[in-house]
């Protein structure tokens, strides 16, 4: 084993506590691997030169790496040009050091072990290094202080050192990404087709977009009393019901269709949300149960439905007045303690942005849809985000929604890699019924209700989800029955129109 000792233990100034290392174990695994470059290929973690506390051994490693990954031999004898020009390596003896590595041999043995400790405490100083941070800033009294963004910002560090293995790998080889693609379109092929991210559910819907992909912001946009509040509890619920239903059936989690997921109500509570989900799901009218008009066969139905719903993997924030900062360190959160894999926001302009953008609402709204597709690439699950639609809809004779209808910024627009229209045709026919004929009245008046009443039967119960930007695919209409009474969205008993492309 070499003579550590003539490795300088710097620590920080005013602090005479040593950072966590261990610089025999970096020594002994460089060792092992100059042994047998095949120790490599069975690392539990992903180290990166960064982690070695000593430089030298940093670079060391780094060399090493360099000439495996091109298929050449790492040994002292290879090594040996890198490091003759080394002013670290002469101090320790030159590159005679690299034969000391190899020395006893001794690393071969435990290699998993001393990687595992490496990494680490590469974490502990990282944290070691937020917590300095965290102090220096919060012993700063001046009033342009903001404590809340302070906590923030500390939150985000820890995230990132809490996430040090998923962060190490955000610069993918070619072949690496080609892999991720080639398995996701085997998972939609034992699927049985069409299913290549997580479920929504809802069969016409999976079939047009594919599930929901992991790192993606789908905008779910739609004017008030269209039922998009409704379409995405009904999506959340069955991706959850779905990986509980996976879980128990021993399917392995990379194979899993569902999700845990994250639902941040902003517009109303958690029971308000918890009591559609039961009506969704126990088919008893949310009126019914809100006012107690239910007979003791419903109060069964009710019951069954909720005991079904204790275990689901569904998590409902129902905190007022968020951030888009807040929602994103709530987020992180759950996703550490849940392992989240889906997060819907119900909405998207309820949210507030930062201090920063002042009463600039175009600047503030484009904050907040670029931070939410940062937060679905960082935790690398797919976000839904519902939206509000602009009344120029309502001025139309067409009354289907367009991309130049998203409120307030064109930059949902543009940060989406996906957007969604619910277009409910019988809403607006309903609010268009003449006058109830009575006896005696013309028979225009007849005439008039009745053509009202035959087109009200042709559309009731009918919905219509838009894809009118998709990154992944065609866009096009998928057609849904909607029951208002339970607010269900589902699949139309004839799906064999069940969606449109559009040209």
């Amino acid at each position: 084993m070499p003579e550590l000792a003539l490795f300088p233990t710097p620590s920080p100034a005013g602090d005479d506590r040593q950072l966590p290392r261990n610089i025999e174990a970096e020594a002994a695994f460089l060792g092992a691997i100059l042994i047998d470059n095949r120790v490599v290929e069975d690392l539990p973690v992903a180290l990166t030169p960064d982690h070695f506390f000593e430089p030298l051994h940093g670079r060391i490693f780094q060399h090493t790496m360099a000439l495996i990954e091109r298929n050449s031999i790492a040994t002292p004898v290879t090594l040996k040009p890198f490091f003759e020009a080394d002013e670290a390596m002469k101090a320790v003896g030159g590159p005679g050091y690299l034969a000391q590595l190899t020395g006893s041999g001794a690393g071969l043995i435990g290699a998993r072990d001393f990687a595992r400790q490496i990494f680490d405490l590469a974490l502990l100083r990282e944290l070691v290094g937020v917590g300095r941070v965290l102090v220096d800033n919060a012993l700063d009294t001046s009033e342009r202080v903001d404590p809340q963004s302070q906590i923030e910002e500390a939150e985000t560090a820890l995230y990132r050192v809490a996430g040090g293995e998923a962060e190490m790998g955000t610069v993918k080889s070619f072949s690496q990404a080609s892999l991720v693609a080639l398995q996701a379109a085997e998972r939609a092929l034992n699927s049985g087709g069409h299913l290549s991210g997580i479920t929504t559910g809802i069969g016409s819907m999976n079939a047009k977009i594919g599930g929901m992909h992991n790192s993606d912001l789908m905008i779910l946009a739609g004017r008030p009393g269209m039922g998009k509040t409704s379409l995405a509890t009904n999506i959340a619920y069955n991706a959850a019901e779905r990986f509980r239903r996976d879980e128990e059936d021993g399917i392995p989690p990379e194979k899993n269709m569902g999700a845990k997921v994250a639902f941040f109500s902003l517009e109303m509570s958690a029971d308000q949300l918890a009591t559609r989900v039961l009506a969704e799901q126990s088919g008893v009218s949310g009126e019914a149960l809100r006012m107690g008009k239910i007979s003791k066969d419903q109060f069964q139905q009710l019951s069954r439905a909720a005991q079904a719903l204790q275990t689901l993997p569904l998590y409902i924030d129902d905190t007022p007045g968020l951030t888009i900062a807040g929602l994103r360190t709530r987020a992180r959160r759950l996703q550490r303690r849940h392992d989240i894999g889906f997060i819907v926001v119900d909405y998207l302009q309820l949210l507030q942005g930062s201090s920063k953008s002042g009463d600039n609402r175009v600047q503030e709204i484009s904050e907040i849809s670029r931070g939410l597709k940062t937060l679905a690439k960082e935790l690398h699950v797919p976000v839904m985000a519902l939206s509000q639609l602009s009344r120029q809809v309502e001025s139309r004779e067409d009354k289907r929604p367009q991309l130049s209808d998203l409120r307030e910024s064109g930059s949902i627009e543009q940060d989406a890699d996906m957007v969604l229209f619910v277009f409910r045709e019988d809403y607006y026919v309903a609010a268009k019924e003449p006058k109830r004929p009575v006896e005696g009245d013309d028979v225009k008046i007849h005439a008039q209700h009745e053509e009202w009443a035959a087109e009200m039967e042709r559309v009731f119960g009918l919905a219509e989800v838009i894809v009118a930007k998709s990154r992944h695919g065609s866009t096009g209409k998928i057609r849904m029955h909607f029951e208002a009474k339970t607010t269900k969205f589902s699949d139309l008993a004839d799906d064999g129109q069940a969606y449109d492309d559009y040209e």
